[in-house]
């Protein structure tokens, strides 16, 4: 029986990766104030509250773009929806919503799967 797989899904920078190495419990994702450092699909089994899955980082979605780097992450990223059978959506609290997030929340809404959202980078709100 296969692990049911979770990706993790956002725009650049707002803490994907970290959330990833979070539920991993180690630093298997690489971590940067600049955004872009994770461009290809990162793949690690996970335990959580009970549960076995597979989880899946990826690289921040952007806007359509006709640099290769940028169409390589962002195909890289729907291949993760694709595979995925729950999709995380992470958002940067500090920041607030973003137009991009909502194209990225209407991305994953039409795939038809589960989508949970994190808002992450809460911890140093007033």
């Amino acid at each position: 029986m296969s692990l049911p797989i979770v990706a993790v899904v956002g725009r650049p920078n707002v803490g994907k990766s970290t959330l990833f190495n979070r539920v991993v419990g180690s630093r298997v994702a690489i971590v940067d104030d600049q955004p872009g450092v994770t461009r290809d699909r990162n793949f690690s089994p996970a335990d959580w509250a009970g549960r076995h899955f597979l989880i899946v980082d990826t690289g921040g979605v952007i806007e359509e773009s006709e640099r290769p780097l940028d169409r390589f992450v962002r195909e890289q990223a729907e291949a993760a929806i694709d595979e995925a059978d729950v999709l995380v959506l992470v958002v940067d609290g500090k920041e607030g919503l973003h137009p991009l997030d909502q194209k990225v929340a209407e991305m994953l809404r039409s795939s038809g799967k589960p989508v949970v959202l994190a808002v992450n980078k809460m911890d140093n709100m007033p």
